[in-house]
């Protein structure tokens, strides 16, 4: 096989607001970071061990928008994108390095309806094929993700 694949799918929680960065191009970037946690069980110690991964999230332009429309800090939301490092010298002329995920696609998971009357549905977005579009979800109550 001679093709390559660089795709990433998370489940978390975010960990902050979302970050907006408008270029004079009319363009504009939002990031935010997002917690995913996993949870065992030490088999030596029969203790329960919780580790939290942290994740750099950049979605660009009307998803970025829509983004910083609905999503608050502790929103659960899924995100589907690719791995992007990039490579800087900061000011002291050390190599610095950042490892962010580039969302392509996103759901919001938390069910805005339950926490506040009256808002509206959180929206789903293919970033690719439906930058303007937007979609009700109702996440599924009895799912068996383990977060």
């Amino acid at each position: 096989m001679s093709g390559t694949l660089n795709k990433v799918m998370l489940i978390g929680h975010l960990g902050d607001e979302v970050k907006m960065h408008y270029f004079d191009d009319k363009n504009c970037v939002g990031r935010f970071p997002l917690a995913t946690n996993e949870t065992y069980t030490n088999k030596t110690t029969n203790e329960r061990v919780s580790n939290t991964e942290w994740h750099n999230i950049v979605v660009r332009n009307r998803a970025a928008e829509i983004c910083e429309k609905y999503l608050t800090k502790g929103d659960k939301v899924y995100i589907e994108g690719r791995i992007k490092t990039r490579k800087w010298t900061d000011d002291k002329g050390m190599e610095r390095y950042s490892t962010e995920i580039q969302c392509t696609d996103f759901t919001f998971l938390t069910n805005k309806n339950e926490q506040q009357t009256q808002q509206p549905s959180a929206p789903t977005t293919n970033i690719q094929t439906q930058q303007t579009e937007q979609k009700s979800v109702v996440p599924d109550e009895d799912d068996d993700l383990p977060f």
